[in-house]
């Protein structure tokens, strides 16, 4: 199998969080080739034509980083990283989903993503407004005490805010905000603690070396002749 990634994309990490901390070996990680140019859409496996795609043995491809990472939950289930009832793993999904849909897709809103400039305006303001909600409804959701986001061990949720949150420390005030975690006790100590995890470690690793190599490109881009 193979796993079409790129460093910094967060979606991305979430997918890659899960395949290190299921010791998934045999999926090669790997960032497609001519990523972002139109070749590469019209030519990509996935009709979405976006990251992460897993592509199976038999060629199939699974696009989506919750559907991914559900496939992966489902076909190699231990470790798990769902909760052992229904309700336990309603409460995993429902902070994966305060990561992706209020909190790394406003960071993408605010931002332009994909090398399109910050927005501004009423979308920015839209945008920080549900970073904003996000941020409070993670705040009374998330365990701030035993290092994990919930259940006492690392789940799903933990794969997606992960990566939520690096955006959040780290893109937003490149975009002229100030990060909201300092502000936040319990998702300021979640932070601290689940930095530590080895599989959360590796995954924000990847990140600063996808974020260092995007304003090397920038760099490049502005001191170029015009």
């Amino acid at each position: 199998m193979k796993l079409y990634s790129a460093d910094l994309s967060p979606y991305s990490a979430k997918v890659r969080m899960v395949v290190y901390a299921k010791g998934l070996d045999h999926i090669a990680v790997t960032p497609p080739e001519g990523f972002l140019t139109p070749a590469w859409r019209e030519a990509s496996p996935s009709a979405i034509g976006r990251l992460p795609m897993l592509e199976l043995d038999d060629g199939h491809v699974i696009p989506e980083s919750s559907v991914i990472a559900e496939y992966l939950e489902e076909t190699h289930p231990e470790p798990r990283l769902l909760g052992a009832t229904a309700c336990e793993s309603a409460t995993v999904r429902a902070l994966a989903n305060v990561a992706d849909l209020y909190l790394t897709a406003n960071v993408f809103m605010m931002t332009g993503g994909q090398g399109r400039p910050p927005t501004t305006g009423p979308v920015r303001e839209r945008a920080l407004a549900g970073i904003a909600r996000g941020v409070d409804s993670l705040e009374r959701m998330v365990d701030g005490d035993c290092g994990f986001a919930c259940l006492g061990r690392l789940t799903l949720a933990d794969c997606a805010l992960v990566p939520a949150l690096f955006m959040l420390e780290n893109v937003v005030p490149a975009v002229g905000a100030d990060s909201p975690i300092p502000a936040s006790p319990k998702i300021a100590a979640y932070w601290a603690a689940i930095q530590q995890q080895p599989m959360a470690a590796r995954v924000l690793a990847e990140m600063r070396r996808g974020l260092q190599a995007r304003i090397e490109a920038v760099q490049r881009a502005e001191a170029a002749p015009t």
